[in-house]
């Protein structure tokens, strides 16, 4: 007799219990690996648990509606021949005796779960997100019709979304009326254009991540007064600095960059300048004022732009951030990152140096107030007072909500950031 799996909750992320809004599975059903068995909801994400293994149902332990957290037990499986976990088990494989005929293997359904609705830019706070009750198949026909499920209201229990919602939510906004532009309400739409009549085209569909950005970069742009402030920042003695501790680093299995000594630097200026490591409250009458530094840096992936965010920078030395960096980095690029990865943040950088460019225009990432832009540096002479001398200049472009952020403030938070790269040991005082 093949042995009982008990199939349990993986790390769920910083949740205590979520709930489960649909079991996919019945007792007696086959499953294969990786096949979804429930489907759990925060405020956050909605998320589906694999299997781990393939083979047979034997009993259910959850139901819907219930919570659950980290280690509960989903339910037992009995292992098809060709899934059968090794008598020797990982960490998070532990063999326990159970008074049955067959021993129960503790095995954790999958070490992340798959997101559903993971987005690039995860706001920090629950009130710039609206939580949407809907199951994956829900979910499946809101997106092919293109509807955003925050946008619907629920009819089903506990103000769940169901397919008829969507599909009225549709037929409401077929049948509304057009805006007109002169009312001064709403946005003129872009017109309508056959291109086809000029020439060839070829149609490609955006990314999945870069629609769910899309929207929410559109929603920055619109909702928050955008001001950039830039300046040139001196790294010659940085950049000297780095190169001679590269070696070292490689050493020790961390590449140490630029924008690691440019993370340090922004917390160090933050410190000086809180205001712009906070957020509006939601009634827009209160700044609240982080007492933790996580700061997002924008990843460039094959499938568009993510934001991971690398917890409490302050309290990281530059190697330990550089290793945190390029692993956080590297899962980001391989689509492997997780709701987790992504929320938290307090402050962002886009780095564009190893492209090419010098200044540009960040869009802030709300709920966050403001936003550092880095070009690629370059050496230039400077005037000495007698005499020009090549040093390597690094372009910034700051960009913040100037609901929050004065131009004096702007432009004080740049000079501090300009005077810590210029002389990195600033950061230490």
């Amino acid at each position: 007799m093949a042995d009982l799996i008990e199939l349990k909750v993986p790390d769920i992320g910083d949740f205590d219990e979520v709930e489960i809004i649909e079991v996919l599975v019945s007792v007696g059903d086959s499953v294969t690996k990786n096949q979804d068995i429930i489907t759990l909801e925060s405020d956050k994400a909605a998320m589906e648990i694999p299997s781990s293994f393939a083979g047979v149902i034997k009993e259910v332990k959850v139901a819907v509606g219930e919570k659950v957290k980290k280690g509960s037990v989903i339910a037992m499986l009995e292992a098809s021949d060709s899934s059968q976990p090794a008598p020797k088990v990982e960490t998070k494989q532990e063999v326990k005796s159970v008074p049955a005929p067959a021993p129960a293997v503790e095995v954790d359904v999958a070490s992340e779960p798959e997101l559903v609705e993971i987005i690039p830019f995860a706001p920090d706070n629950k009130s710039a997100v609206k939580q949407a009750h809907a199951s994956p198949s829900v979910r499946q026909f809101a997106r092919e019709l293109g509807v955003t499920l925050s946008s619907v209201s629920g009819s089903g229990e506990k103000g769940r979304i169901t397919k008829q919602d969507v599909q009225n939510f549709v037929k409401q906004k077929v049948n509304a009326p057009a805006v007109s532009a002169n009312t001064g309400s709403g946005i003129p739409p872009v017109p309508v254009i056959n291109f086809e009549k000029f020439g060839e085209v070829e149609t490609s569909e955006l990314s999945r991540i870069k629609k769910i950005s899309g929207k929410h970069l559109h929603a920055c742009w619109l909702n928050i007064p955008h001001v950039t402030q830039f300046d040139d920042a001196d790294i010659t003695e940085l950049e000297e600095f780095r190169k001679a501790n590269k070696v070292m680093a490689a050493k020790q299995g961390v590449n140490l960059t630029p924008l690691v000594f440019i993370m340090k630097a922004v917390v160090a200026s933050l410190k000086m300048y809180p205001e712009l490591n906070s957020s509006l409250s939601e009634d827009k009458e209160s700044l609240i004022i982080k007492k933790y530094y996580n700061i997002g840096v924008a990843v460039d992936t094959p499938n568009g732009l993510m934001v991971p965010v690398i917890k409490d920078v302050d309290k990281k030395g530059f190697l330990e951030i550089a290793g945190e960096l390029g692993e956080i980095s590297a899962r980001a690029r391989d689509g492997a990152l997780t709701a987790k990865d992504l929320q938290g943040g307090t402050f962002s950088i886009s780095s564009l140096g190893g492209i090419g460019g010098s200044f540009f225009t960040p869009i802030v990432n709300a709920p966050e107030v403001a936003i550092l832009g880095v070009g690629r540096h370059k050496m230039q002479p400077v005037w000495n007072g007698k005499e020009f001398e090549p040093r390597l200049i690094l372009p910034l472009s700051v960009s913040y909500d100037h609901r929050v952020v004065d131009g004096a403030m702007g432009a004080r938070f740049t000079t501090a950031l300009n005077n810590m790269l210029s002389d990195i040991r600033k950061v230490l005082l």
